[in-house]
């Protein structure tokens, strides 16, 4: 089946019309551009599920995908790090959410933390986390990796995909920067 594009903001498929028109969209590029966060919104919600469930596997306890994330960089590179340097790497900036999965992790015996010169404390995995993102590790290629098919240039594709979210990343965070610098002081009872 083919897709013919219509007037602005539809295409065709077969006899079917597809309206791409939405509330954030009032032309072609910025169509494109919702649609793409329309998938990123479903690909965040599917990628901290499969977080969440393959960790929760390999656990047997529940735990969210924000807290495997901070597990595997606590890993990331084998050293210790700082809730600092956790937050950079997550690129987030909610630190109070970061410390309390470190908390959660801790008291699950996954990660423990240590004194760090001029560093504060610093986080690490212990021996039970080392295994525990072991398994996920082998979970997630006998499951997930498997699952990608082996397209024709599938690196090429790969490759191209982390530089336009990179990309989408940093435009995104200028333009938070921006608003927060330029917004007017909110009204508490205007929410």
């Amino acid at each position: 089946m083919s897709e013919h594009e219509g007037r602005e903001g539809e295409a065709r498929v077969g006899d079917f019309t597809l309206d791409r028109h939405w509330h954030l969209a009032g032309d072609e590029k910025e169509m494109a551009l919702t649609e793409i966060e329309h998938t990123m919104l479903r690909l965040t919600a599917a990628f901290e599920r499969w977080q969440s469930e393959c960790l929760a596997a390999v656990t047997h306890r529940p735990v969210s995908g924000s807290d495997n994330a901070v597990l595997h960089v606590v890993r990331m590179k084998e050293r210790p790090k700082t809730v600092a340097e956790i937050a950079r790497l997550l690129n987030r900036d909610d630190i109070s959410n970061i410390q309390y999965a470190l908390k959660k992790l801790k008291a699950a015996g996954l990660v423990d933390k240590q004194s760090a010169k001029r560093r504060g404390v610093a986080y690490f995995v212990t021996e039970q986390g080392y295994e525990v993102t072991e398994r996920f590790a082998q979970l997630r290629r006998e499951m997930l990796i498997r699952m990608i098919p082996n397209e024709e240039n599938w690196q090429a594709q790969y490759e191209v995909a982390h530089r336009l979210l990179n990309q989408l990343q940093g435009i995104y965070d200028q333009a938070a920067v921006y608003v927060v610098s330029h917004r007017a002081p909110m009204d508490d009872e205007s929410l």
